[in-house]
C-alpha cells in the first residue's frame, strides 16, 4: 500500500513536471513568435523609404520653333504630368516647390509645384503648366543643336521637402529630389526619351 501511494505521488509529480514544461514550451513559443512579429514590423511597415519625384509625361500648347543657325529659339506651354510615388505605410505631405527646366544650363522655364499629399502605398499625379522658352538661350548654340538634331534635350530638377507620418504617431521629415532627362521632338511636339533617377 505504502509502495502504491508512494508511486502514485512520483507519477502525480511527473504529471505536474509536464504540465509546467509544456507551460514553459507554450511561452517561449509565444515570446519568440512576437519577437519575430516585432521584427517584421521594424523592418518593413516602420522602415523610412524616400518617396519618388518624377515627371510622367506632358502635352504641349502654343508650340513654336524657329531653326535658324545663328537665331534658333523655340517657346511653348508644357502641361507637365507629375507624380510622387510613396512607397512608406504612412502619409507624406509636402510644402511647396519649384520645378526648373534646363537646356543645357540654360534655364528655360520653371513653375511652382503646390503642396499636397501622397497616401500611404500610393502614388499621387497632378498636372502644372510651365512656360518653356529659350529666352536666356543664346540662339547659335541652339542652332547648333537643331542643325544636328530634330529635338531639344532638356531636364527638369526640383526637391519637395516634407513630412512623413507612420501609424499616425512618429513623424519623420524627408526630402525627395528629381532629376529628369527629356528630348522634347520639335517635329511630333512630344517628350521622347524621358528618364527620371
Amino acid at each position: 500500500m505504502a509502495y502504491d501511494q508512494e508511486m502514485a505521488s512520483v507519477a502525480q509529480r511527473e504529471e505536474r513536471r509536464k504540465k509546467r514544461m509544456k507551460c514553459f514550451a507554450y511561452v517561449a513559443a509565444f515570446a519568440v513568435f512576437q519577437t519575430a512579429v516585432i521584427l517584421v514590423f521594424a523592418l518593413v511597415v516602420m522602415k523610412v523609404r524616400t518617396p519618388k519625384f518624377r515627371v510622367r509625361s506632358a502635352a504641349f500648347e502654343d508650340f513654336q520653333v524657329s531653326t535658324l543657325n545663328t537665331n534658333a529659339s523655340f517657346s511653348t506651354k508644357m502641361i507637365a504630368e507629375l507624380s510622387v510615388k510613396n512607397a512608406n505605410f504612412g502619409r507624406y505631405k509636402y510644402q511647396n516647390s519649384t520645378i526648373e527646366f534646363f537646356y543645357q544650363n540654360y534655364k528655360v522655364g520653371e513653375a511652382v509645384v503646390p503642396r499636397g499629399k501622397a497616401n500611404f502605398r500610393s502614388t499621387k499625379k497632378f498636372v502644372i503648366p510651365v512656360d518653356l522658352s529659350s529666352a536666356n538661350v543664346p540662339g547659335d548654340v541652339l542652332g547648333n543643336e537643331l542643325s544636328q538634331h530634330a529635338w531639344i534635350p532638356l531636364t527638369s530638377r526640383a526637391t519637395l521637402r516634407g513630412k512623413l507620418t507612420l501609424m499616425l504617431i512618429f513623424k519623420k521629415n524627408k526630402s525627395t529630389d528629381m532629376n529628369c532627362t527629356m528630348n522634347l521632338n520639335i517635329s511630333s511636339r512630344q517628350l521622347q526619351d524621358l528618364k527620371c533617377s
